[in-house]
Parts: C-alpha cells; structure tokens; sequence
C-alpha cells in the first residue's frame, strides 16, 4: 500500500518526496491536517530499524518539522506519533510517522 505511494501509484497525495522519505496526505484523516511521512524503504515497523538507519530517523523528524512549516501549523502546534505493532494501533505495517493538527490552518 504505502510502497505503491512511494512507487508514483498516487501522485495526487503526495507532498514531499526525497531519496529517503516520502509525505502524503492521509486517505482517513482523523485531524484536520493528518500527514504520513513513511521512510521509502520497506521497513515493517519501529523493531525493525538497525543500526544503520540512524540517519533515517533523523530525517523523518525533520520532514515532519518542513511539513508542519509548509501547513503553517508549526508555530501553533502539532502532535507527532509513531504505532509500533498491533495493540499499539500499527494497521499499515510499513515505518510510518502521522504529523497532526487538530485546530483549523492559522493564516
């Protein structure tokens, strides 16, 4: 599913894509702004990250910060969350980072 989004299968969602990482809007919104920021690469959850991907979890942090600029929700205030495995709430089970916002876009 989210590996389909990072192949192009839907470009109308996307709003930022890199070598590591890609951002799209939610399809089931549950905040006013609800962003995905997913890594590119095929990692099933939070357990599976090696040491090696140091440099990924960095990155998904700081896309989510440009995300939050580009909605102008940065200086309001937004809510990062990570799912790891099912009883957690994980459904899509590729690294995924939500970026949400509950109150309406400050302009």
């Amino acid at each position: 599913m989210f590996c389909n989004i990072v192949n192009g299968g839907e470009p109308e969602r996307v709003l930022y894509q890199d070598d590591l990482v890609t951002a799209f809007w939610d399809s089931h919104p549950s905040a006013i702004t609800h962003i995905l920021i997913i890594s590119n690469r095929h990692i099933e959850s939070l357990n599976e990250l090696q040491p090696g991907d140091i440099s990924l979890c960095g990155h998904l942090f700081t896309v989510a910060k440009k995300m939050a600029y580009a909605e102008n929700i940065a200086d309001y205030g937004y809510q990062l969350m990570i799912n790891t495995g099912y009883d957690a709430g994980q459904t899509v089970f590729h690294l995924h980072m939500h970026l949400r916002n509950m109150a309406p876009k400050k302009n």
